[in-house]
């Protein structure tokens, strides 16, 4: 029975991995779309009105145009390249890695921890633990697993 088990979970984990590496590839690539697509659209209200600990980098970021320009290029198209690279399975370990950093910055930006989140809009309420943390954890795994446990083009390589 424990070989049986073992089978089967061999034939389901690089399933569900690349399941998992495609979904989270599908909110980069529509976020950064998305983006691109709001006319106008600039990240300089997001930096803003973070108010934790980095509050005052990311207010003097949002207060220069040149900077925010930058910012917001590196932003739509670096979700862009990290959707398509997790979507496709190409050069994975590096569009997680990509991936991952943005959301450590937005998770920097606006934890979700008790007073730093009030007056902030919010698509739910969370304690410690939100969206950006556990799609940066995720991406944190795809870093150092091998791409022969999920089904990609990198495997192909």
């Amino acid at each position: 029975m424990e070989t049986q088990t073992k089978n089967t979970t061999g034939r389901i984990l690089p399933w569900l991995l690349t399941i998992v590496r495609i979904l989270i590839g599908w909110h980069f690539l529509y976020e950064g779309i998305a983006k691109i697509m709001a006319s106008g659209w600039s990240s300089a209200p997001y930096l803003a009105g973070s108010k934790w600990i980095f509050a005052p980098v990311f207010t003097a970021m949002a207060g220069n145009s040149s900077i925010i320009a930058v910012v917001d290029f590196i932003n739509i198209w670096g979700m862009i390249l990290v959707g398509l690279g997790l979507i496709f399975g190409l050069f994975s370990r590096i569009a997680s890695t990509g991936g991952a950093l943005m959301l450590f910055f937005y998770f920097v930006a606006y934890p979700p921890i008790p007073g730093y989140m009030f007056g902030v809009p919010a698509e739910g309420s969370y304690l410690w633990v939100n969206r950006n943390l556990i799609e940066l954890l995720a991406l944190s795994v795809f870093i150092f697993l091998s791409p022969a446990n999920h089904f990609s083009f990198d495997r192909l390589i």
